[in-house]
């Protein structure tokens, strides 16, 4: 397979990431180089090591998980964007619903939620006999830049409109977990 062919499957693979990032971003909890640095990189690391699990896992287990990876990721895409529409709709001096989404458990759900199509990708391409390690190196790389972007643009948006981004990214986060089971449902 070409790189190029790979390329794009990283890009495909880091389209989750980028939106989730713009609607963490633009709650505006995740700034400075810290949060930035853990979200993006977390991102990319999972996607990654995802495709590389699916590669390990084999053909029984990513059939055992494959009819229910999209519940998966749609509850957890739902908890964070519910959490962050109760941050949106906080009043000022509040504490926030969501303290900052790059710190523990909110995290690793996020994470987890964007890379479980990396999951079964890995298992394609180790059908495919390419290099795994290189593709999955190329795809967290891809998913860690595209989440740096989003998150910036987020940041971007969220200063420039204040709470009501908060919203919106917990819509855009809703969105995203009911398209993962959308798209599932339907084919």
């Amino acid at each position: 397979m070409p790189l190029w062919t790979i390329f794009l499957i990283a890009i495909g693979l880091a389209m989750d990431c980028f939106a989730v990032s713009l609607g963490v971003g633009t709650a505006g909890t995740a700034v400075g180089f810290r949060p930035t640095f853990r979200l993006f990189f977390h991102f990319g690391l999972f996607q990654g090591g995802m495709t590389l699990l699916g590669w390990l896992a084999g053909k029984t287990v990513v059939d055992y998980i494959a009819g229910v990876d999209h519940w998966v990721a749609f509850v957890l895409l739902i908890f964070v964007g519910v959490r962050m529409i109760r941050g949106g709709l906080q009043k000022p001096g509040e504490e926030p619903a969501i303290p900052d989404p790059s710190r523990g458990l909110t995290l690793v759900m996020l994470s987890v939620a964007t890379s479980i199509d990396a999951l079964a990708v890995g298992l394609s391409l180790a059908l495919l006999s390419v290099n795994v390690f290189s593709s999955a190196l190329l795809i967290g790389g891809v998913s860690a830049l595209l989440s740096l972007v989003g998150l910036t643009l987020g940041n971007q948006l969220g200063l420039r409109f204040g709470k009501s981004m908060e919203l919106v990214g917990g819509v855009i986060l809703i969105g995203i977990g009911l398209r993962v089971v959308v798209t599932h449902l339907i084919g």
